[in-house]
Parts: structure tokens; C-alpha cells; sequence
């Protein structure tokens, strides 16, 4: 296949994709569930107003947001999803109302089954109907509803206050006591909540399907999967099927040629690096620091599952609680492995160009001391928003902003974009003349240059939401931050990066490697761009969704059939010639990635992500579990193999030690492959029989998430985290290693730079 053809198909199917997605994001918005100006009863007292709802947001993102519970599906384990918390206590709640008026003070519980289900079908009646007007932007409920909604609402006052009486219940949900001390905002948290519950249980005008997809679960007021769920589900197993086939037939027909012969010595032992590659050593070294801090956080924030206010005895929620812990936690996931990424563009930059451009090493000290800046302040104001300390305002823009993977607040995004736009800039100006110049490696070299463009400018997407955008069209422009940035050209990167390493180890022709590249680009982006809308799918968005969500993200497995093969050639690059030793582990790592990408992404990642799946799964431990062994197992080995291969060529070789990392690789691997299997997969399992039976708010209850056997599973990830964290501190040692070992003369001294290509 001809590079030229590659590139055209590579241009159309990018520009069709975004096409459509910025149709989908149109159709969102054009139907999101309405927020109205007021919510009334039948005798015109106001419930709520527009304001209640969205400050209830913006309060709601200062306790934490998506790491205390989730809305919608979207957000943390532990605590309950709070859409379908509500959407359950009101229905209870309207049912006792009515138990109590017509049995003599009787309670639904307390009804024989047949009252139970007679009051069932009445209160679907009641809360399915819509009764939005668009013309005086209002909604009014009955008298009795508006009862129920006011005894909810008396049960989240109570319970992000400091009730003694819900104590228990806080401490179950690991949210510590006297959250939210200022009434005022509890009141609109609670109005949030039920808008939110609201939108899941009422059914779009002229349609007997919800807002939500009739998601979540909850079998007493209809909501099941709809038709449209079951038939798009159907359809994505056999465009699974189809692609997976059609893919084999286009790598047989693809010319394959044979790997060349390797070198008798390794290119880049003479290599002396320049002052800007010398200066990444700091990034690979704050990277490490990162990556054990964050599994420090990892341990404390899961055994808040089993001690929701204390660590071993130890009350430590008041002062660091479960919301910020587990921020922390999935935020330094995100920026140790970003900063992996990034200090290995520095890297290879001047590598593949042979020129270090004129303060280069500045721009790269600076841009350190910037991300430096940005982790430890963002952290820092995570703490306070959650502690409390801002008012909501000033908390969106210095405090958490309460969304998933993207919690800093807004002042410490805006820094964030900015360093990117610098590594765009050091990134661009070193790559810039091997890009004028005439290469084998042209091909390869543009689809990093691009990739290095996307990763700079696609962050920005985090910036098309403000303090009151609706909740569907943030989690619109969320994933585009979280899927397209972290998952999509991230990765386009990384493999534009391993192959060109290969290329100049001599492993791989020039050739060999853009076909490939180029090719894998398209195959990936393919479905993966338009694989983004599965996570929207019941997000208040229309069923146009879930259909070109359940589609493309079938099509986001295919690529997966072949990376035994890949995984195999990758490490026969290890055996080529004796001195390739020397890359063992860092090659193994990028075999581990191929083997994760397959199990987390690909097995984890398509059990969740089919509607029908989804529909009864979203929000619990097995969405916990793909998240852990894609993100760490594909993106987080990756990140660990790039900083070896780039410390392998600028470190001290007489203090490198194979042993250790063979203890790390190993450790690390199965210490990831015990935390999903004995724990996290399990418990997903489990909590799926219980949303399929019941309905999702009892597989989110205490009732569930502390029985003795989720319990008993969150201890059995001990051995895991305990071997998991072993791997780590081998990877610590051996850096400490590098850092301290005295350097050994360069066979080359007389080198100034890299060669060029």
C-alpha cells in the first residue's frame, strides 16, 4: 500500500470523523434535558429555581463532585450514584405517601406484593410523565410529589451535614462528617441531585423513552433497556465480527518484509546527548516520585471501602478525606504518565533532528519547573475546595472542579494548556529540521510532528465548559479530553515515537515502519474517534448516540486481533543481536503494553462498553477494572518503557541493573493481574448480578458495597497492591541507581551532539 494512498485515507477518515462527532455534539446540546426557571407544585409554590440547580453543581463540584459518588454513572464507587439515589428514595418515598393515606398509616414496605405492585405502576404513571412547559419553562409536580421530593431532600441535608444519626451511613459512604457545613449549599445540592434524577426518570416530550435511556436501572418506575439499546448492541458484536475478519485479510494481503539484519553494535552507544536531553532526567525522576505517591493515595483511598472514616484505627478523614485522596490519585495517574510522554518528545526530538536548538535546555528546565508548579498547586487547591475553604466561585477557578480526570480548578488548567503550548514549542523547534529534510523516515516523522500538534492544542477542549454549561454537554467535551487526548493522539505519539527508536536501533527499515505507522494511525482513529460517544451514552443525550457510540467502539477493538503479533515481533527485536540486551526490559515493557492493550482494553474494555453491557454495569467495579489495567497496563508501561529506552542512551551503563528491572517488570505485571482478579473483577461481577436483579441504586447501596464478601474482596487486593508496589519501588531504586552511579567515560568524547539521522 502506497504512502501517498495512506495519507489520503488517513485525511478523509479524520475529517469525516470530526464532522460527525461535531454533529453529535450539535444533537446534544439541541436536546439535553431542559434546566427550567422554576420546579412548582400544583398550587404555585416554587420547589426550585434555575439558580438552585445549577449553584447545586457548582457545590456539589467544591465537595468533590465525581469523587464522592457519581451523577449519571459518571464518578466514584463507594458513595452512591446520586441520580439514582434520589430517583429510588422519592419513588419509596411518594409510595409511602400514598401506602400510608390509603392503608392506615401503612408503609409500601409493609404492603402485600400485589398493593406493591398497584402503587408501582401508578407512581411510573406519576414520575414518567412530563410535565416540562416549554412556554413558561417550567415544571410542575403534585402535591404528594412535592412531599416525597422535601423528605429526600430533609436526607441529604441531614447526611452531607453533621447528623449523628447518619454518621454510619457517612462513614459507609466514606464522605466525612460535616462536609458541606454551609446549609445554604446543601439545599441546592439536594436541588441538583433531584434535576438530575429527574431528567433519568421523566421521558422526553412524545416519547416513552427518558432522557437518560431509561438508564439507571430501576425496575419499579419501567426503566429497562430500551429497544434501540438491545438492537445497536446486537449490531456492534457483528461489526466486531467484520472487522476483525477484514482487518486479517488486509495484513495477509499487505507486503511484509523481512526485518533487516541488526547492526553488530549498538547506534546509539556513542551517542553523546545534548544539554536540553540532559535536562529530561529530571522529568523521568518527578515521574517516579509521582507514580509512588499515587499508589500511596491508591491504598489509603481504597481501604476508605472498608474504614470510610479511618486508615487502619487512624481518623484521618476530617483532615484528608476519601474525596481528595481519590483525586489525587486518578489525577497523578494522568500526570505521571503525561509527563513520561512529554519528556520523551524532549528527548527524541534532538535525537532524530541532530540539532539542539539555541536555549533549548532553558525552555526545558522552565517548562519542568512550570509542571512542578501546576501538580503541587492544583493539589494544593483540590484540598481546599473540598476542605471547604473557598466560596463556589472562587473554588471553580483555584479549588476542584469536580470532574473526573479533569479536577483541578480552571487557573490551574489554564497554566497546564500553557506548558503544553511551550513543550509544543521546545518539541516543534528541535524536530523542525529533520522534518525539512529529505528522510526515509519523512512519513513517520510528520504522524509524530502531528500527534505533537494534537496533544498541544486538543487539552483546549477542557475550556468549552464553564461554571453553569450543562452537565451532557461537559461530559460531551470531558471525553474529548479524556478519550481523544489522553487515549486517542497520546498514543498515535508514543507509537510514532517507539518506531522511529526502532528505526534508529536498526530493528525496523524506514519504510516498514511508516507503512505501519500510517496504517495503524487509521485503523485506530478510525474507531477511536467516534468510539469516544460510548461514553455518552446515557448522559442525557439522544439515541443517535448510542448508535454511532456502540458502532465505533467495536470498531476501536479490531486493531486488538493482531497484537499477538505485534506483541511477538516486539520482542523478537530483543533478540536480534547480542548487545540488544541491553533493551531487554525497556522492549518488554512495550510487549506488556501489547498484552494489557488486549486484556484491559480490549477484553475489560468490550465486556463494559456494548450498551446493553453498559446499561447495567456503568458506575461499578468493572468499569474500576478496565480503568486500572488499560490505563496503567497499556498507557502506564508505556510511559515506564519510553523513560527507560531514554535513559538507557544518556545513563551511566555501568550502573545499570538488569536485576532490578526484572523484578520490576514482573512485579508490576502481576501485581496488576492479582488487584483485577482478585478483587476488582470480582466485585464488578458481583455488583452486575445485583443491577441486572434489583437495580443500580441496591448495587451501589452499603447493602452491597459493605457485605461481608466486597468486603473481604477489597482485602484480598492486598497481595496485588503489595507486589504492585514491589515493582515500583524497584523502578525508584534503580533510577536512585542511575542518578548517584559515577558516569563512565563515552567511547565518542569527542561528540557535541546526536548524530543526525
Amino acid at each position: 500500500m502506497s504512502i501517498k494512498r495512506l495519507w489520503i485515507a488517513l485525511a478523509i477518515f479524520m475529517a469525516a470523523s470530526f464532522t460527525a462527532l461535531g454533529f453529535l455534539g450539535r444533537e446534544i446540546q439541541r436536546q439535553e434535558p431542559p434546566i427550567p426557571a422554576a420546579i412548582v407544585d400544583t398550587a404555585g409554590n416554587t420547589i426550585y429555581t434555575r439558580a438552585d440547580i445549577q449553584d447545586g453543581q457548582l457545590a456539589w463540584q467544591s465537595m468533590g463532585g465525581m469523587q464522592v459518588g457519581s451523577i449519571w454513572g459518571h464518578g466514584a464507587y463507594v458513595a452512591p450514584d446520586w441520580s439514582a439515589d434520589q430517583l429510588h428514595r422519592e419513588t419509596i418515598a411518594l409510595m409511602d405517601i400514598w401506602a400510608a393515606r390509603e392503608n392506615s398509616g401503612a408503609t409500601y414496605a409493609q404492603l402485600s406484593r400485589s398493593e406493591q405492585a398497584a402503587l408501582e405502576a401508578r407512581a411510573a404513571v406519576e414520575m414518567r410523565t412530563n410535565t416540562y412547559d416549554p412556554a413558561t419553562d417550567r415544571i410542575t409536580v403534585s402535591s404528594d410529589r412535592a412531599q416525597a421530593m422535601a423528605a429526600v431532600r430533609a436526607h441529604y441535608m441531614a447526611l452531607l451535614g453533621n447528623d449523628p444519626a447518619l454518621e454510619q451511613l457517612r462513614e459507609q459512604y466514606a464522605i466525612a462528617n460535616n462536609p458541606v457545613p454551609d446549609e445554604a449549599r446543601r439545599a441546592t445540592i439536594a436541588a441538583y441531585y433531584f434535576w438530575t434524577s429527574w431528567a433519568a426518570g421523566t421521558n422526553r416530550p412524545n416519547s416513552d423513552v427518558t432522557y437518560t435511556s431509561n438508564w439507571p436501572h430501576e425496575p419499579m418506575l419501567g426503566n429497562n433497556p430500551t429497544p434501540a439499546n438491545i438492537i445497536w448492541s446486537i449490531a456492534s458484536v457483528l461489526l466486531l465480527i467484520i472487522g476483525v475478519a477484514f482487518l486479517v485479510w488486509m495484513h495477509a494481503r499487505m507486503k511484509h518484509d523481512e526485518a533487516p539484519k541488526a547492526p553488530s553494535t549498538d547506534p546509539l552507544l556513542g551517542m553523546k546527548p545534548t544539554a536540553s536531553m540532559r535536562a529530561t532526567y529530571k522529568y523521568f525522576i518527578t515521574v517516579i516520585g509521582l507514580f509512588l505517591l499515587q499508589i500511596g493515595l491508591g491504598a489509603v483511598t481504597a481501604h476508605y471501602s472498608v474504614e470510610g472514616h479511618d486508615f487502619y484505627g487512624i481518623p484521618i478523614s476530617d483532615w484528608i478525606p476519601y474525596a481528595v485522596t481519590r483525586t489525587w490519585h486518578t489525577q497523578l495517574a494522568v500526570f505521571w504518565i503525561a509527563t513520561a510522554w512529554l519528556a520523551t518528545g524532549l528527548y527524541i526530538a534532538p535525537l532524530v533532528s541532530g540539532k539542539e536548538p539555541k536555549f533549548q535546555a532553558l525552555g526545558v528546565n522552565l517548562l519542568w519547573g512550570a509542571l512542578v508548579f501546576v501538580v503541587l498547586g492544583s493539589m494544593a487547591g483540590e484540598w481546599l475546595g473540598v476542605q471547604q475553604v473557598f466560596d463556589i466561585n472562587t473554588n471553580w477557578w483555584f479549588g476542584h472542579q469536580g470532574w473526573e480526570y479533569i479536577d483541578l480548578g480552571r487557573f490551574w488548567q489554564t497554566l497546564l494548556f500553557v506548558g503544553l503550548m511551550l513543550w509544543l514549542v521546545l518539541v516543534t523547534r528541535a524536530l523542525w529540521p529533520a522534518l525539512m529534510q529529505k528522510s526515509e523516515s519523512k512519513p513517520v516523522l510528520a504522524i509524530l510532528f502531528l500527534s505533537t500538534v494534537a496533544i498541544g492544542l486538543f487539552y483546549a477542549a477542557g475550556f468549552m465548559w464553564g461554571k453553569h454549561t450543562h452537565i451532557s454537554m461537559v461530559e460531551y467535551w470531558r471525553w474529548w479530553v479524556v478519550h481523544l487526548w489522553v487515549e486517542g493522539f497520546f498514543e498515535v505519539f508514543a507509537t510514532a515515537v517507539i518506531s522511529l527508536l526502532f528505526v534508529r536501533l536498526g530493528l525496523v527499515r524506514a519504510q516498514t515502519a511508516n507503512v505501519a505507522v500510517l496504517f495503524g494511525t487509521i485503523v485506530f482513529l478510525f474507531g477511536g474517534v467516534l468510539g469516544t460517544a460510548h461514553h455518552w451514552f446515557f448522559s442525557g443525550t439522544p439515541v443517535s448516540v448510542i448508535a454511532v457510540g456502540a458502532m465505533f467502539s467495536a470498531l476501536e477493538v479490531v486493531p486488538l486481533a493482531l497484537i499477538g503479533g505485534e506483541a511477538l515481533e516486539t520482542y523478537r527485536h530483543s533478540k536480534a543481536a547480542p548487545w540488544l540486551q541491553a533493551y531487554k526490559w525497556p522492549i518488554l515493557f512495550f510487549v506488556a503494553v501489547s498484552f494489557w492493550n488486549l486484556v484491559g482494553a480490549g477484553v475489560f474494555g468490550f465486556l463494559i462498553n456494548t450498551p446493553i453491557s453498559l446499561y447495567y454495569v456503568q458506575g461499578l467495579n468493572l468499569t474500576a477494572n478496565h480503568g486500572h489495567t488499560a490505563l496503567f497496563g497499556v498507557y502506564g508501561m508505556l510511559g515506564i518503557g519510553l523513560m527507560l529506552f531514554c535513559l538507557r542512551s544518556m545513563a551511566s551503563r555501568l550502573a545499570w541493573d538488569d536485576g532490578l528491572l526484572k523484578t520490576a517488570f514482573w512485579a508490576l505485571n502481576i501485581g496488576l493481574g492479582l488487584m483485577s482478579l482478585l478483587c476488582l473483577l470480582p466485585q464488578g461481577v458481583i455488583q452486575a448480578y445485583h443491577s441486572i436483579d434489583t437495580g443500580l441504586w441496591f448495587a451501589r447501596s452499603p447493602d452491597v458495597i459493605h457485605s461481608p464478601i466486597m468486603e473481604l474482596l477489597v482485602w484480598m487486593r492486598v497481595p496485588g497492591d503489595t507486589i504492585f508496589s514491589i515493582g515500583a519501588i524497584c523502578v525508584a531504586i534503580f533510577a536512585a541507581k542511575l542518578v548517584f552511579a559515577p558516569r563512565e567515560p563515552r567511547k565518542t568524547p569527542d561528540a557535541a551532539t546526536v548524530p543526525a539521522e
